[in-house]
């Protein structure tokens, strides 16, 4: 089957930067089926608190890869939403106008509930961009502040509903998750995120419709051949499996 992974990060705390390795990763994604793959950047490299300038640079590192292998990488461009409405405004048509980013990276900078979300959803709506929140089962732990729980990212979605947003990581989310998703027609969801667990691929499929569901890795932390067995594995039906593996992100981000 054709596999796009909707949830990457090639370069992850400056690893795999140079242009041989980049190549190598490709070479090595392809021989799985993979014939794209959307790089989120280097996310954690400066902490939570990026300053605009750093923001810049990590979007800039992934114009780069862009740039060597423009028939496999999308981009999205990575935002730092508390640094104010003028820079994340500034930042997004940067990407957008300069390289076609294809949408929004969300990280741990904030929770999506924050009213500075309100800049980078608006910034979403008029260049006609995804946003990938970064989710996780959070509930009653400190963290939540700054992490964002799937019930945050789904009430994102119910505020927005004209932009489609992605909850990543599954596995991390979990059954419940799923549940927060459910009925939230622009909110879609990858499958990166820890180990895979039995009956939650299927789970998602019921209750949110194969359409909805996205195959990320998490790349390099997680390792594409497990990630893409646990699609493939599912007890769902061939058509359902490259919805997820492929068709759903194609059409989602109009690649070609």
């Amino acid at each position: 089957m054709r596999i796009i992974d909707v949830h990457t990060h090639p370069i992850f705390f400056r690893s795999g930067s140079k242009r041989a390795e980049v190549a190598k990763l490709v070479a090595r994604s392809r021989a799985l089926g993979i014939v794209g793959m959307v790089s989120l950047g280097d996310v954690l490299l400066h902490g939570i608190h990026p300053t605009p300038t750093q923001v810049s640079e990590m979007n800039d590192t992934n114009a780069r890869l862009q740039s060597w292998h423009p028939d496999f990488f999308s981009s999205f461009c990575f935002l730092n939403p508390v640094v104010g409405e003028r820079a994340v405004m500034k930042e997004v048509e940067r990407c957008v106008t300069k390289y076609g980013f294809k949408g929004i990276k969300l990280e741990i900078s904030n929770n999506a509930r924050d009213a500075c979300m309100k800049p980078v959803m608006e910034a979403a709506r008029r260049f006609g961009l995804v946003v990938l929140q970064h989710s996780w089962s959070m509930v009653n732990l400190k963290l939540r502040r700054l992490h964002s729980d799937p019930a945050d990212t789904a009430g994102l979605a119910r505020r927005h509903p004209d932009v489609k947003i992605i909850m990543a990581h599954l596995t991390g989310c979990g059954f419940r998750g799923v549940l927060e998703a459910k009925g939230c027609d622009n909110l879609y969801i990858d499958t990166s995120g820890g180990y895979p667990e039995e009956g939650l691929i299927e789970y998602a499929a019921e209750h949110l419709g194969a359409d909805h569901v996205l195959y990320g890795s998490d790349l390099p932390i997680r390792e594409n051949t497990v990630t893409i067995g646990r699609i493939l594995g599912a007890r769902l039906s061939a058509a359902d499996k490259q919805k997820m593996l492929y068709g759903n992100t194609a059409r989602l981000l109009n690649l070609k």
